[in-house]
């Protein structure tokens, strides 16, 4: 069976705006509902030790035993690390930009390469343009797509390497700086870390935290993730799509993905709050229940490729000045003060 040979094309508005201004007219209490959330610096702090701790219990462990430990329990405490540091991204943590950059590196330490600012430069340009594929490193290179095609093996090596594309990926967007003080503090925080743990811990140590990383964002059913997110699997129609399984107990609700774009100014802990108070809006939508069940179903599915996603060529009426700067996601506001 023949999968797309090219994305779907939209002439028409990303959906969150429209959502968002809506939601708010009908229920103006979803507002209170935008703020910070100081107390995740505590969950960060404890996932981090949590890995530095399992760090040194298997300094001296075989590899069959690192290779067991970083699929079922180092990919999900990294997962998590991954979703702190989308938090961060947000600045949904403190009021200071600086506070929140820094909290979103602590996060970063367990993921052996420096991601944790560039991320929030390019995660913020997804929000601002979704679709529009000079700006959204969110969606797959041409060559990308036309690569791992709609072949089992293509797929799974694109889920093993993803974040080797990702970073690919952020090549394209032009617009973005690629290098600052912020970067380079990142990068410097992240090589002295990984550096002590093989000087006081050992090789072994810092490969557990490598397959831990690989696992969390790649070949492992929490890699369905990022098909969840905006591959249409369900409806050629909806290009975001949110999850409501039980991994979001141990992912921050990072699975409440419509919420989250129509009100990225939300901490994680209230997302569920956005469906229920608004739940006409929510309950009408296709949604995902399992993501091991939709990992396996795009590994197997022929008809679905990374093509699998809507491109625009409207930028809309976004700001482009304005939307560079760090805080500019918080489209809820925004919307309202038009």
């Amino acid at each position: 069976m023949r999968s797309r040979t090219d994305f779907i094309h939209s002439d028409g508005p990303e959906p969150h705006r429209i959502r968002t201004k809506n939601i708010l007219k009908g229920h103006p209490e979803v507002r209170k509902l935008i703020g910070k959330n100081p107390y995740t610096i505590f969950a960060i702090i404890g996932i981090v030790s949590f890995q530095i701790a399992l760090c040194f219990l298997l300094r001296h462990s075989s590899w069959w035993l690192i290779l067991i430990l970083s699929y079922f329990v180092g990919a999900f405490a990294n997962h998590a690390l991954f979703v702190m540091i989308h938090e961060c991204a947000h600045n949904l943590l403190f009021k200071s930009r600086a506070a929140n950059s820094w909290a979103g590196i602590l996060s970063n330490l367990p993921q052996v390469m420096p991601s944790a600012v560039s991320f929030q430069r390019y995660h913020i340009k997804h929000h601002s343009f979704q679709g529009i594929h000079e700006l959204d490193a969110d969606l797959p290179d041409f060559w990308e797509a036309r690569l791992v095609n709609n072949s089992f093996w293509g797929k799974a090596g694109w889920f093993l390497l993803y974040p080797v594309f990702q970073t690919i990926r952020t090549f394209r967007l032009k617009e973005i700086k690629p290098i600052d003080q912020w970067v380079i503090a990142n990068w410097g925080t992240q090589f002295a870390f990984d550096a002590a743990v093989v000087i006081f811990f050992g090789p072994m140590a810092l490969l557990y935290l490598a397959l831990s990383f690989f696992f969390s964002v790649g070949l492992h059913p929490l890699g369905a993730r990022w098909i969840q997110e905006h591959y249409l699997t369900l409806d050629d129609h909806q290009e975001t799509y949110s999850y409501y399984g039980v991994l979001n107990k141990v992912a921050f609700n990072v699975g409440y993905h419509n919420e989250h774009h129509d009100f990225p100014s939300v901490p994680w802990n209230r997302l569920p709050k956005v469906r229920r108070k608004a739940s006409e809006y929510y309950d009408n939508l296709y949604y995902h229940n399992s993501w091991t069940r939709l990992f396996f179903h795009f590994l197997f599915d022929r008809k679905l490729s990374l093509y699998s996603r809507v491109i625009r060529n409207n930028r809309g009426k976004v700001n482009l000045t304005d939307e560079s700067r760090p805080d500019a996601d918080l489209l809820s506001e925004k919307v309202t003060a038009r």
